[in-house]
């Protein structure tokens, strides 16, 4: 695992001590104990220096933070979760957000408002016993707000579009410590950064939202011994073609550490049982399965499908777009998984590509990649990159030039995400917004 460590500026400790009568939520400094631990992000590969951890305890903590850090000239970086740390917080007060975690469900109005350290496993268990569902993706532990701010690309996106398309309202506090609440109505500018185009603006206390009907769940994991991953995947190309919205595959080459390398497809479709097993049965070409999970799910239990670590644990990431599936099979099954763990082909398309006033606008490009590796040593880190790097390359022309915010990974920038007149509209934002600089997401536009 390869760490960079960033120290504070020690002359500015004296004034960071004033943290703690200005917040009535915990404040970590350097030297204290528990600080270490409340600076760590989720991926543990990361190293994510601060100056100061504060544990909000409510909005008004959040604005009060925002306040002291502009009198006294730093930066305040808010983070619920961790999930996309990028370790650009040096010098920062790290603003965690994980106590405003309330969720209230309207079942009636089909909407729902969480606060801003929510995770998406506490939507989904109040939102699916009314026959209701989030725009959640496949980690219940994901926090909602940072993923929203990304965009928020879920497993129900087919039928549903971004998870930032269905937001109606924002709680934010400004730059200069003010709160308020942002609709399209009441602020369209910020309304229109904040959906999509990440935390740079102004921080989120609290997310409004429609949800969607989702009175059956039907989803799973069919699980194969590798030598089957050809016979899979042109399965998973047939299937995916012909896909209702309702349906959404992913196809997967795992290699877990001492067993055997494995292909697997993940599945949600939002109807019956009957239905989804009839619309996924070609994968039975590939012979029979050695696990297959399929069944009807409460959508509390979407996580499940995948069973991701619900705990911090390192990784090295890349994540593409992709334009087609020509040439996937050579690129990705030429060769061993492994120094990756996965090796991952979302299905997009559906809603993703319908209209979008969202800056990353219609998701035109109909599959994604994604890949992981974990770095237990430099040299693994650096085969991981290598590899990686490969599969980038063999693709070729398929990979489009752009990606989500929320895929970005180490040395990539908000460049990578948006469109020139986008980012330059981003940036325009942020400087009326923010003049200081006293804001700062992951991924910075300015």
């Amino acid at each position: 695992m390869i760490i960079v460590r960033v120290r504070p500026r020690l002359e500015r400790m004296p004034k960071l001590t004033a943290l703690r009568t200005a917040v009535e939520g915990r404040v970590l400094l350097p030297g204290d104990d528990g600080f270490d631990a409340a600076r760590r992000p989720w991926n543990l590969a990361v190293d994510q220096p601060a100056a100061a951890v504060v544990e909000a305890a409510h909005a008004a903590d959040v604005a009060a933070v925002v306040r002291f850090a502009a009198a006294a000239g730093l930066a305040v970086a808010p983070q619920p979760t961790g999930h996309g740390a990028t370790g650009n917080t040096g010098d920062a007060i790290l603003l965690r957000t994980g106590r405003l975690d309330q969720v209230h469900v309207d079942a009636a109005a089909r909407t729902a408002r969480v606060g801003a350290g929510a995770t998406w496993g506490a939507v989904q268990a109040a939102a699916g016993p009314r026959g209701l569902t989030g725009l959640a993706g496949s980690s219940p532990v994901v926090g909602v707000t940072g993923y929203t701010l990304g965009g928020g690309m879920s497993w129900f996106g087919r039928a549903f579009g971004w998870a930032a398309d269905s937001v109606t309202a924002f709680d934010v506090v400004d730059a200069a410590g003010v709160p308020a609440k942002v609709t399209a109505d009441s602020d369209a500018e910020l309304f229109w950064a904040l959906r999509g185009g990440g935390g740079d603006v102004a921080v989120v206390t609290a997310v409004e939202f429609r949800l969607h009907p989702a009175p059956v769940l039907y989803g799973g994991r069919m699980l194969w011994p590798a030598d089957r991953a050809p016979r899979v995947l042109a399965a998973f190309r047939d299937v995916a073609w012909e896909a209702p919205r309702e349906l959404t595959l992913w196809f997967e080459l795992m290699r877990f550490p001492g067993g055997p390398p494995l292909v697997a497809v993940d599945v949600t479709y939002l109807g019956d049982a009957a239905t989804g097993a009839a619309l996924t049965k070609p994968f039975a070409d590939a012979g029979p399965p050695m696990g297959d999970s399929r069944a009807v799910l409460p959508v509390a239990d979407l996580g499940s499908i995948t069973a991701e670590p619900v705990d911090p644990s390192p990784g090295l990431s890349f994540s593409a777009l992709l334009h087609d599936l020509d040439g996937v099979a050579g690129a990705l099954l030429d060769r061993p998984v492994d120094p990756l763990l996965a090796i991952q082909v979302r299905q997009l398309g559906g809603a993703f590509a319908g209209p979008s006033d969202s800056p990353f606008g219609p998701l035109t490009e109909p599959y994604s990649l994604y890949t992981l590796g974990i770095p237990a040593t430099p040299e693994r880190a650096a085969a991981i990159r290598e590899r990686q790097r490969e599969i980038v390359a063999a693709l070729g022309p398929a990979v489009a030039g752009r990606k989500p915010l929320t895929a970005l990974s180490g040395g990539e920038s908000v460049g990578d995400a948006f469109a020139p007149g986008v980012l330059a509209r981003l940036r325009e934002v942020k400087r009326r917004r923010d003049p200081a600089g006293v804001l700062r997401s992951n991924y910075p536009v300015a």
